[in-house]
């Protein structure tokens, strides 16, 4: 087929499919347009094969073709792209070898580092002083090339007159792990764009981090070597036709009308709750309150930007702590489903740098770059981390902005940034020793710093406890699984519930309404005075973080219903799930109240009076008797106020620890 031929083709594809969408992206200046490719094929077979095997021509003839047409613009930098193409010819980025260049094909994977958009010279025209004839020179290669001679002879020194740029940027792309077989480790590959592909709008598409798919032609680079001479090797490159993304977070998804329709008509169902519940894990059984808070963690409560620049966040914090065979991992990998722009991550294997952010050598501007981690990259979706108690101290204290400030800021080499990570955690630990005591209390047995703990809106104990009843029904319910292993069929399909739960976040907003203010108020000022006349220590039912939890747990309840007001009932759903979680975890074994202490630092209110009871009697006892006090002294003292011979010796032992106090020989008590 010829290029006139092609040309006359491509304008009859054109004017029977796109003409409606040419002179829209004309009238806009968008300077493309995107093309079917299955349509193309449809349309004429013989163009379509030739498009895959010669894409240059090809392209160039449609792109002439659309000058063709008859409008007032100039078209002359107007790009056509294609999108769709076959299934022969989508490939796996270690699979191109050199029989592909220059061949039309489609790549998938994740974007790990990004250049910055630098103007290219494609034309220039160059002047000659002697006869004043002028010569363009196309710029293909990337060395700038001048003319060698022009027709009058003269060789060199030639005047430059004009040239035309070109934004370009360059991409590295690595595979996707979920493509990667045993211990393979992925592969990437440069990708160059130019034009409209880095314009502000397509920006986005390309953050670092983002999976996106690329339709482009391979092209061989040569590779200079250190003496100046071209080497025999040459490196592959991607000049990108067409990019979009694949894997958007909630606020990107697209949802039709009839899907609305759909969405709206489910949400009026009495039952929405009961049915979203039991669809979030339909495999993993029991667990309502777990997937309950999990549903809301989805959903997520609503940002408010103040005036005074103070955000507060919208993103509900999760935390499990359960023994080992309670199917965590389970539930965090089927968030990992729904979730769109999910990232796992397991203990050990994560690091501080790569949860935030790491610096590293940059391959294109050679200095430093920033590569985002996994709570960057995860922005407006949800990380899920495992294994959260193997981790170590330094790296868990990289997560402590992130959860609260959802920020990460990095002073290192020389760059100084803040990155947004407004990301919701879904967080999974064991017990201290392994598993729960059942006689310990839990908050002793949650080996994690106090500070962290505090951020998590709902912190939920899994034990795993013989009952004959839940035994039964769990191994029926699991060998029924094993025995037909699609299941049943779920109350809402995935897909649809990905799509309820996007529409809910891009197009739901809800207030707070007086009733529901009043009603978490109350709560909130009950938990605190009811306990506030207890003896010498006051013992701290909940404090501000669980107010401003109540909230986001009372909008995202809101949000399941689509309902732009936050209710009575749906500040009552949140008061019981938060308080469920208190009762669990917060209990002061002594006094059987709530104490938020008990979670935040391990020492309960009851426990703080003891010591400093014990500690008014060490100081009353080295008035009368000197430095050194017998240890039977206080043991008697604090029977007085009624002090067991046990709690004394157990605070003793807290006060050496901490060292408040020494034994200078057995049996006497000393004060450092």
């Amino acid at each position: 087929m010829d290029a006139l031929e092609q040309i006359k083709v491509f304008q009859d594809f054109l004017e029977k499919y796109y003409k409606a969408e040419l002179a829209e992206a004309i009238r806009k200046g968008e300077g493309h347009i995107v093309l079917d490719f299955s349509l193309l094929a449809k349309f004429d077979p013989i163009i379509a094969e030739e498009l895959l095997d010669k894409p240059e021509e090809t392209i160039k003839a449609a792109e002439l073709a659309v000058q063709e047409f008859d409008v007032e613009e100039d078209l002359k930098n107007f790009k056509v792209r294609f999108k769709n193409l076959p299934q022969s010819q989508y490939m796996m980025i270690r699979n191109i070898r050199s029989a592909h260049i220059g061949k039309l094909l489609t790549i998938e994977g994740i974007v790990r580092q990004k250049s910055d958009v630098r103007p290219q010279v494609t034309t220039a025209k160059f002047e000659c002083p002697s006869c004043g004839n002028i010569i363009g020179v196309v710029q293909l290669d990337t060395a700038f090339k001048e003319p060698n001679r022009c027709s009058c002879g003269r060789k060199g020194k030639f005047r430059l007159l004009s040239k035309e740029l070109v934004d370009a940027q360059g991409l590295v792309l690595e595979e996707a792990p979920e493509n990667l077989e045993g211990g393979e480790q992925p592969k990437r590959m440069n990708v160059f764009l130019t034009a409209d592909l880095v314009s502000p709008m397509s920006e986005k598409k390309t953050n670092p981090g983002t999976k996106i798919k690329v339709v482009g032609i391979i092209k061989e680079v040569p590779i200079t070597l250190r003496s100046g001479v071209k080497s025999t090797r040459f490196d592959l490159l991607i000049e990108a036709n067409y990019v979009e993304g694949v894997e958007e977070d909630f606020y990107d998804i697209e949802i039709t009308e009839e899907e609305e329709k759909e969405i709206r008509e489910l949400s009026k169902d009495p039952k929405i709750y009961e049915k979203m519940i039991k669809s979030i894990a339909p495999s993993i059984y029991g667990y309502e309150r777990i997937k309950e808070a999990l549903l809301l963690q989805l959903m997520g409560g609503v940002q408010k930007s103040r005036k005074d620049g103070v955000i507060s966040r919208g993103d509900i914090h999760v935390l499990l702590v359960g023994d080992p065979g309670a199917g965590k991992s389970q539930l965090l990998k089927r968030i990992a489903v729904i979730a769109p722009k999910g990232r796992y991550v397991s203990g050990k294997g994560a690091t501080g740098a790569g949860l935030t952010a790491s610096v590293v050598r940059d391959e294109f501007l050679k200095g430093w770059s920033l590569e985002a981690g996994a709570l960057v990259l995860a922005n407006k979706g949800i990380c899920m981390i495992d294994e959260l108690d193997k981790m170590s101290q330094e790296d868990r204290s990289a997560m402590h902005e992130a959860l609260e400030q959802q920020t990460i800021t990095i002073s290192k080499a020389n760059i100084q940034a803040t990155l947004m990570a407004r990301t919701s955690v879904l967080a999974a630990a064991n017990p201290k020793f392994g598993r729960f005591d059942p006689y310990e209390t839990l908050a002793k047995q949650i080996d994690l710093p106090v500070t962290l703990i505090n951020r998590f809106d709902l912190i939920f104990p899994i034990k795993d406890f013989p009952n004959p009843e839940k035994d039964e029904e769990m191994a029926k319910h699991i060998l029924l699984l094993h025995q037909q292993p699609i299941g049943k069929e779920q109350e809402i399909p995935t897909k649809l519930m990905k799509k309820y739960i996007a529409y809910a976040r891009q197009k739901i907003y809800p207030t707070l309404t007086d009733s529901a203010l009043e009603e978490i108020k109350k709560y909130y000022l009950k938990m605190r005075s009811k306990y506030s006349e207890e003896g010498e220590v006051k013992v701290i039912p909940i404090s501000p973080r669980q107010l401003e939890a109540l909230v986001r747990l009372a909008e995202a309840n809101a949000r399941v219903r689509l309902s732009n007001r936050v209710t009575k009932k749906d500040a009552k759903r949140a008061i019981d799930l938060l308080h469920y979680c208190l009762t669990q975890v917060g209990i002061d074994p002594e006094t059987g109240r709530i104490d938020i202490d008990r979670i935040t630092t391990g020492i309960t209110a009851s426990q703080r009076s003891k010591i400093s009871t014990i500690r008014e009697i060490i100081e009353d006892l080295e008035n009368t008797l000197g430095k050194t006090i017998p240890i039977e002294d206080i043991l008697r003292e604090a029977k007085e106020k009624g002090i067991s011979e046990d709690q004394v010796e157990e605070v003793l032992e807290k006060l050496k620890r901490s060292g408040d106090v020494f034994e200078p020989r057995r049996g006497f008590i000393q004060r450092i």
